[in-house]
């Protein structure tokens, strides 16, 4: 039997590097995007799955082209997941203007081609699913990170309109916004966050975020956010006055310091 095809991007560490082990233990092809190729190489080396690796930095033009191509091309892919990603703390203005602009086109830009690619082999099968990787953070504006805030919201608004683009032509392929938190992975190491200063009660294992947008998959759900706490504070979120969560972000920020540039 032909086994399924997954390519997950961002796969050398955290999320995507867990989402290759979950999907491997499921009987998956993998084709794993990365920048890191001895870190690629290691976690092919493994898995047991049938494996190949793409060493990519898909905010270069001519490397997300290939990345497109490989995905494009493959009538088996069944899923893709658009894990790639990194934040950028401090104020917007006091921040490098080309790491802001490599953060659009790794949040917005390669999400927006491999989707297209994805779609265009898998919409004449009639199956397959994407899961684009956001945040909680796209759900409410948060100054000093701002942009991310904000990419992760057009990646909401994206999956759901595209969620609607299939339903509207009785499309078997799903689509899936996963929302986690903060989750244990380096992208905060990246990114000069302090886990000290964040509760400890609202960390997260990845293997419980790929297992809840997995679980999310089999029934379809658009938006997974992982964790009881998250589902709330999203709830809570959506019902309170636009004012006061504005009111409240403000206050926030101004309490941690979070607007400013960490050295």
């Amino acid at each position: 039997m032909t086994k399924p095809i997954a390519l997950i991007t961002g796969a050398s560490a955290g999320i995507g590097a867990t989402f290759a082990r979950a999907l491997a233990a499921r009987g998956y092809h993998l084709i794993l995007v990365a920048r890191r190729r001895d870190r690629l190489e290691a976690l092919a080396a493994e898995l047991s799955a049938s494996t190949e690796i793409m060493e990519a930095d898909l905010t270069d033009p001519a490397q997300l082209k290939l990345v497109e191509a490989r995905a494009g091309a493959e009538p088996r892919i069944d899923l893709l997941v658009n894990n790639a990603g990194f934040g950028i703390p401090g104020r917007f203005w006091e921040t490098d203007v080309e790491m802001q602009n490599q953060l659009h086109l790794l949040h917005i830009v390669a999400i927006m081609r491999l989707t297209h690619a994805a779609l265009g082999a898998m919409i004449p099968g009639n199956r397959g699913a994407i899961v684009n990787v956001s945040s909680v953070a796209g759900f409410v504006h948060s100054p000093g990170s701002i942009t991310y805030s904000a990419s992760k919201s057009w990646i909401n608004s994206f999956t759901e309109g595209l969620d609607m683009e299939l339903k509207s032509m009785g499309s078997a392929v799903r689509v899936q916004a996963l929302c986690p938190g903060y989750t244990y992975s380096e992208f905060h190491d990246v990114a000069g966050i302090d886990r000290k200063t964040i509760p400890a009660a609202l960390w997260t294992a990845a293997e419980d975020v790929v297992e809840a947008s997995l679980a999310g998959l089999e029934r379809n759900k658009l938006f997974v956010i992982p964790g009881w706490r998250y589902r709330l504070l999203v709830r809570f979120l959506r019902v309170m006055p636009a004012a006061w969560v504005r009111a409240g972000s403000i206050w926030y920020a101004r309490r941690t310091r979070r607007d400013r540039a960490r050295p």
